[in-house]
């Protein structure tokens, strides 16, 4: 089976800032090109970090209400220090938590969930920058047409298996929800093709109603 590569999901006209780009420079940055979050860059243009609104927010966070209205937050002293930064290297979340065009969504979307990060740097093999996976990317691979996965899993799943006894099994999909029917020859196959129709790009779901084929000796006469 083929699957989408983050190389094909990523967006490559990346934004991005050096360790020295000063605070205000990151926030129009930010603005210009519509997002929360941009790669932070050495001199030799491999991600550092990744700067944050959420880490420039502290700064604001940080800073003391005059009115005296509103309880301020507590900051651990790790907080503090980025907080009164003025560069990106100095506000960034590092190191940077990057990709390889080569994965799949499913090892991006795994890292991404260890991590707790919303998105990805990808990195070619002397880790220079490529461009940009993030959670919305990973997404699109559920858009895909029902009768592209139909196609895929009768070709891939089925049409490898029915050698093993899966000739029987038709499949259905809707809204990415798989359904199979029919027979197989080994009951023991059925997790099998359950998890095999799981693994196609765009599957949300996968149920099964496969029943024994019937024997030869079911068939004889008696």
């Amino acid at each position: 089976m083929e699957h989408r590569t983050i190389g094909e999901l990523m967006t490559r006209k990346v934004a991005s800032v050096r360790i020295d780009t000063p605070f205000k420079e990151i926030v129009q940055t930010l603005a210009d090109n519509a997002v929360s979050a941009v790669p932070v860059l050495d001199g030799l243009g491999r991600p550092a970090g990744v700067v944050s609104e959420a880490d420039l927010l502290r700064k604001a966070a940080d800073r003391p209400d005059l009115s005296g209205l509103t309880a301020l937050p507590h900051l651990e002293a790790w907080e503090r220090a980025r907080a009164e930064g003025r560069t990106a290297g100095e506000l960034m979340s590092a190191p940077a938590v990057c990709a390889r065009p080569e994965w799949t969504v499913v090892e991006a979307a795994r890292l991404m969930e260890v991590q707790h990060v919303k998105r990805l740097p990808v990195v070619d093999e002397t880790d220079a920058l490529l461009g940009i996976v993030s959670r919305a990317d990973l997404l699109r691979v559920f858009l895909r047409k029902d009768g592209a996965i139909r196609e895929e899993i009768r070709r891939e799943v089925i049409g490898r298996t029915a050698r093993l006894g899966a000739s029987g099994v038709t499949v259905d999909v809707q809204r990415g929800q798989v359904a199979l029917h029919g027979s197989v020859a080994d009951p023991l196959l059925v997790p099998v093709l359950v998890r095999m129709c799981e693994s196609v790009d765009g599957v949300v779901s996968v149920a099964e109603d496969l029943k024994p084929a019937p024997s030869e000796e079911d068939g004889s006469p008696g």
